[in-house]
Parts: structure tokens; C-alpha cells; sequence
């Protein structure tokens, strides 16, 4: 069964169609990239997968569960949205840290708070959870750093720890290297592909193409808010089928 089945998703902002029509399944442990250029409508395909914007039309599914169906209102309940984001974990292209916590406090806010709201709390179990995963990040000897301590490569990573916190059934990403110069981009790629390799789920957005052909299992290429091109990663960025697609990729060195 699929982790994610995304079917006939529309978006529009005022009279702008957005997202139309957008189609498109993932197993459990597959990367997915998401490439296109500018205004395709892929940060927005993301922020509706996250309930970060609602979608006009269309269904999502995690695990077979119904998340979002247009066409049922009881989907589109407020009530409803803050626990069916806890599916999707987000790694935005800004950090977005609190800069008056530490990088282990940055970590284990959102566990803490839901842990609270369940009566689960346990201090020594949160504090080795938000540890490890520094530590798999590399940053244990930051974890006592504030923000401004530390690098945009130090302080992705620390976002990329944040939004594994929670367990997400996947993990997104919005252009998690855009904020950064060359050689710290390096260092957080690194992360991502170890992640991919431990066949963590993961949603991916970027312009890193030779990343996306090399670390995704499968590739979606957007252009004008639709799905031109869909498939293996390497079938798509090696060998494209659709003109746009070959047209966007001609302007990549070093494919």
C-alpha cells in the first residue's frame, strides 16, 4: 500500500490557478524530488501536503486514512489540522529556530508540548531522543549552542533534527540549501542523502539536480502548477521524455 496517494489536487489564490490537477502516489521509504523552475507550484504542492495552506480540491491519504477530501466538509475541520500535520515533518528553506532556545531546546519543544498535552511527559526520555538526534545530525557538541552560535549549514541541520522529532511519516523538505553558500549546502546535503539511505520517506524540493537524480527514488517535474513528467529519477533527469522537461534541464551543467 502506498504512504501517500495525492489525487486531483487543486489550489488557487484569488483568480490564479496554482496547483491543478496534481496526481501522484509514494511507497514507504522512497525519496521523492520535486523539481521545476520558479513559480511552479511546488513550495505550494508542500504547504498543502502540511495543511500550511488548504487545498480547493482534491484528496490526500497517508496510510489509507483520508486526510483531506474536498468534497467532504468534516476533512476541513480547524480542529482537525495541528494532528494531521504530525504525518508530514517540514524542513523550510529559512530555519526558522527560536533563537532564545538552544539547539537541544530547538529539538525537543514540539515533543515536550505534545507529551504534555498527552500526560506522557518524561524529561530524561525527550532529552536522549533530541540528543541522538543531534548526534546523527553531527551537532552534539553544538546541542548547547544558540542559533546565532551557529552556521546556516549547523542551524539546517538542527531543523532537520527538529522535524525528525515528532516520528513523521514523512519528511519534507522546501529548497533546504537555497539560504546557503556552496560549501555548507554540501554538509546538509550529506544529511539528506544518509537519511535517504536509512529509507527514511521523504518529499524533496529542489534545484540541486544531480542530487535529485543520485538520492531520489523517483522525480516529478512541475511546470505551471501541473505534473509534466513523472518517473524513475534517473530516467527522468538522464533521459527525459517531454519537451519542457528537456528544456528545463538543459540549463544544469554536470547531467
Amino acid at each position: 500500500m502506498s504512504i501517500l496517494e495525492v489525487q486531483n489536487l487543486e489550489k488557487k489564490f484569488d483568480r490564479t490557478d496554482v496547483l491543478k490537477d496534481i496526481s501522484f502516489s509514494m511507497n514507504e521509504g522512497e525519496a521523492l524530488s520535486i523539481i521545476g523552475s520558479s513559480g511552479s507550484g511546488k513550495t505550494t504542492l508542500l504547504r498543502c501536503l502540511n495543511f500550511l495552506e488548504i487545498p480547493d480540491g482534491g484528496i490526500i491519504r497517508v496510510k489509507g486514512e483520508t486526510l483531506f477530501d474536498a468534497a467532504d466538509p468534516a476533512t476541513k475541520k480547524d480542529s482537525e489540522i495541528r494532528a494531521k500535520r504530525l504525518h508530514f515533518g517540514m524542513v523550510f528553506q529559512a530555519f526558522h529556530l527560536f533563537p532564545q532556545y538552544t539547539a537541544l531546546q530547538n529539538v525537543m519543544l514540539a515533543p515536550e508540548l505534545e507529551a504534555k498535552a498527552k500526560g506522557t511527559y518524561n524529561k530524561d526520555a525527550l532529552t536522549g531522543q533530541a540528543e541522538e538526534l543531534l548526534a546523527q545530525m553531527g551537532l552534539s557538541e553544538r546541542a548547547n549552542h544558540y542559533p546565532h552560535q551557529l552556521s546556516g549549514g549547523q542551524q539546517q541541520r538542527v531543523a532537520i533534527a527538529r522535524a525528525l522529532a515528532l516520528h513523521p511519516d514523512i519528511l519534507c523538505f522546501d529548497e533546504p540549501t537555497s539560504a546557503l553558500d556552496p560549501e555548507l549546502t554540501g554538509e546538509v546535503l550529506r544529511v539528506i542523502r544518509d537519511l535517504a539511505d536509512k529509507k527514511t520517506t521523504m518529499i524533496i524540493v529542489t534545484h540541486e539536480m544531480a542530487f535529485a537524480r543520485d538520492v531520489a527514488d523517483n522525480v516529478i517535474f512541475m511546470d505551471e502548477g501541473v505534473i509534466v513528467e513523472q518517473g524513475r529519477a534517473t530516467d527522468v533527469i538522464n533521459s527525459p521524455q517531454e519537451e519542457r522537461t528537456k528544456r528545463f534541464l538543459q540549463g544544469y551543467a554536470g547531467l
